[in-house]
C-alpha cells in the first residue's frame, strides 16, 4: 500500500509538465537557474487558515423509489379505464373494469354444483344412519355397511370441493375491478378502453400490462461514481442535486445505498450510487437529468498550504538540488526534523500511542516504481511496443495519472497513504514561532485523504526540509494536521526531474512537429 501510494512521485514526472509550465517565465516568478540564489527568488506561500471542500461531482438521473405494474388477474376485454397518466389516486381506487359476463356465468355454476353436491350430501347421511342400525342388528353385511360409509365421505368430499369453487368464482368476479395497489402518480397508461387483455395466471407471458404507478413524493437520484472515489461514498453522507427545470432551486438529499456491483461505460468503472430526496411538491419527475455534488468533507478556517509545496521522500532530492543541497544535506535536516507521530489505528477518541514509520522500504518502493516507469516511456520513446506486463502496469495507474494531471498535476500532489489513525498528533515545529496544535478526532474522512510529506519552509532565515502531515484535500490546497504553524513560509519550488523531463518533450516536439514555433519554449 505504501509503495502504491507514494508513486504518486514518479506519476508526477509524466503528469506534472503544465505544472511546470506555470513557472517558465523569468519575469512573471523571479524562477531563475542555479544553487546560489536567495530564497525570495523562489515563490513563497503562507500557511494560513482557510476553508476546504471535498465533494463528488457525477451525473445522475432522477427514478422513482416505489414503482408498481398493474395487471388484472382477470381475462377479457377492457370495458372502462377510469384513469390517465399523470393522475394521482388513493390505494383502492378503481383503476379499471374488465368484462364480468363469463364470470358471472361461472358464478352461477358454481352455486348451482354446490346444492347438487349438498342434496347428495343429505342422501348419503340419510342412508348411512339406516345401513348403521340395520348392522347394528347383523341384518346387512360388512360390506354393504362399508360402501354406504365410502359414499357418505365421498359425498362430503365433494361439498367441500363446491364449496371451493364457488368461493373461487367469487374472488375471480372482484378480480374484474382493478384497483390501485398504492397510493401514487400513473406514470404509464399502456392499453385503451376495449383492449382484450390476458391474465398472468397461469399464463407463461405473465399478463398484460395495464399500467404503472409510482410514489413520487419520495424519489431517488442513481448516479454513476468512477471507482476512484466511490471509497469516499457513504450511506449518510449529504449530497445536493440540480435538475435543468429547476436551475435556481437546489434539492438536498443523502446517500442511501452505494450498489456492490460495477458496471463499465466507455471503459471505465463505475458503481451506482442511490441518493435519497424527498419530493413532496412533485416537483422531481422520473427521468429527469440531475448534477449532483456529494460533500465528502468539509473544513472551515483549517492552516492549509498548496499542494505543490508537498514533496514525497522519493521527490525531495530532487526539489533540494535547486537550492544547492546534496542529498546528505537533505538526510542531515531531515534527520533534525522530528515526524510527526502516527496515532495508534486501534485508538478511537480515547488515548494515542504515537509509533514511527518505516521510511526505508517506502523510498525503495517509489524509486523502483518510478524507474519501471521511466523504463517503459524510454522503450516507446525508441519505437518499441510494451509487453502485456508493462501494459497491465501502464493500465493499472492510467487513471490514477488522468486525475493527477486534470487537476493540475505537479510533483507536489497529494497521494499519499490514507491515514488508518483514529487520533491526530500535536504539531511539531522548530524556533520561537513554534507552538503545538491540539489534536483533534480522526473522522471516516481521514482514512480516505492524507498522509505524511516533507516541505520546505523558511525558518531562521533558512530553507530546510521538515515532515508534515496533512488531512483533506481538495487538490489544490492541503489541511496541514501537523508540522507547521500558522504564518511560516513554505516554498515552492520546481523539480529538477520535471524540468529535464520537460526539456526532454520539447526538444522531441521541436524535431518532429511541422508547426513553426512548436519546440520554442520559455526558459524556465
Amino acid at each position: 500500500m505504501p509503495n502504491r501510494i507514494l508513486m504518486f512521485t514518479a506519476l508526477g514526472l509524466f503528469a506534472g509538465c503544465d505544472y511546470l509550465a506555470s513557472y517558465t517565465s523569468d519575469e512573471e516568478t523571479g524562477l531563475q537557474e542555479g544553487p546560489d540564489l536567495p530564497y525570495n527568488d523562489y515563490q513563497q506561500v503562507a500557511v494560513e487558515p482557510r476553508n476546504i471542500r471535498v465533494a463528488v461531482e457525477a451525473a445522475g438521473e432522477v427514478e422513482p423509489v416505489t414503482t408498481v405494474e398493474v395487471k388484472s388477474k382477470a381475462s377479457g376485454e377492457i370495458l372502462e379505464l377510469a384513469v390517465d397518466t399523470g393522475d394521482v389516486v388513493e390505494s383502492g381506487t378503481l383503476l379499471a373494469q374488465i368484462d364480468q359476463r363469463v364470470l358471472k356465468n361461472t358464478l352461477k355454476q358454481a352455486e348451482a354444483s354446490l346444492v347438487v353436491a349438498e342434496a347428495k350430501l343429505a342422501n348419503s347421511s340419510s342412508q348411512l344412519e339406516r345401513i348403521n342400525s340395520l348392522y347394528a342388528n347383523k341384518s346387512v353385511s360388512k360390506a354393504d355397511w362399508e360402501k354406504s360409509t365410502l359414499d357418505f365421505a365421498t359425498a362430503k368430499s365433494e361439498v367441500v370441493q363446491r364449496e371451493i369453487a364457488l368461493e373461487n368464482a367469487i374472488i375471480q368476479l372482484g378480480d374484474c375491478d382493478v384497483n390501485a395497489p398504492i397510493t401514487g402518480t400513473i406514470i404509464e397508461r399502456a392499453v385503451e378502453q376495449g383492449t382484450v387483455i390476458s391474465s398472468p395466471m397461469g399464463n407463461s407471458s405473465g399478463g398484460t400490462l395495464l399500467l404503472k404507478m409510482a410514489d413520487l413524493s419520495r424519489v431517488q437520484v442513481r448516479m454513476l461514481v468512477n471507482e476512484i472515489d466511490i471509497g469516499k461514498m457513504k450511506p449518510g453522507v449529504s449530497a445536493t442535486v440540480n435538475v435543468a427545470a429547476y436551475a435556481n432551486r437546489p434539492f438536498q438529499g443523502e446517500v442511501i445505498k452505494v450498489e456492490p456491483q460495477a458496471t463499465t461505460v466507455q471503459n471505465v468503472t463505475m458503481f451506482p450510487v442511490l441518493i435519497d430526496l424527498q419530493n413532496r411538491e412533485g416537483l422531481l419527475r422520473p427521468g429527469m437529468n440531475a448534477d449532483v455534488e456529494v460533500m465528502v468533507a468539509d473544513r472551515n478556517q483549517v492552516l492549509a498550504i498548496p499542494n505543490a509545496a508537498l514533496r514525497t521522500q522519493g521527490d525531495v532530492y530532487s526539489g533540494a538540488s535547486v537550492l544547492g543541497y546534496t542529498i546528505e544535506d537533505v538526510d542531515k535536516m531531515l534527520a533534525a526534523s522530528p515526524k510527526p507521530g502516527k496515532p495508534d489505528a486501534a485508538g478511537s477518541g480515547g488515548s494515542t500511542a504515537l509509533v514511527g514509520k518505516n521510511g526505508t522500504d517506502t523510498v525503495e518502493g517509489v524509486l523502483s516504481d518510478e524507474e519501471r516507469l521511466k523504463a517503459i516511456m524510454t522503450k516507446m520513446r525508441s519505437g518499441k511496443r510494451p509487453d502485456e506486463e508493462d501494459i497491465a502496469f501502464m493500465r493499472k495507474n492510467r487513471e490514477l495519472m488522468q486525475k493527477i494531471a486534470g487537476a493540475g498535476g505537479g510533483m507536489g500532489r497529494p497521494g499519499g497513504r490514507p491515514s488508518a489513525s483514529a487520533g491526530r498528533p500535536s504539531n511539531v515545529g522548530r524556533g520561537p514561532a513554534a507552538q503545538p496544535r491540539p489534536m483533534r478526532a480522526a473522522s471516516s474522512v481521514d482514512q480516505q485523504f492524507g498522509g505524511d510529506y516533507i516541505v520546505f519552509v523558511i525558518r531562521n532565515d533558512e530553507a530546510v526540509p521538515v515532515h508534515v502531515r496533512t488531512g483533506i484535500t481538495d487538490m489544490d490546497y492541503s489541511e496541514v494536521v501537523a508540522g507547521l504553524n500558522q504564518g511560516e513560509k513554505v516554498l515552492i519550488l520546481p523539480s529538477q526531474s520535471l524540468v529535464q523531463s520537460n526539456e526532454t518533450w520539447q526538444n522531441r516536439a521541436s524535431r518532429m512537429s511541422p508547426i513553426p514555433g512548436l519546440g520554442r519554449g520559455r526558459r524556465s
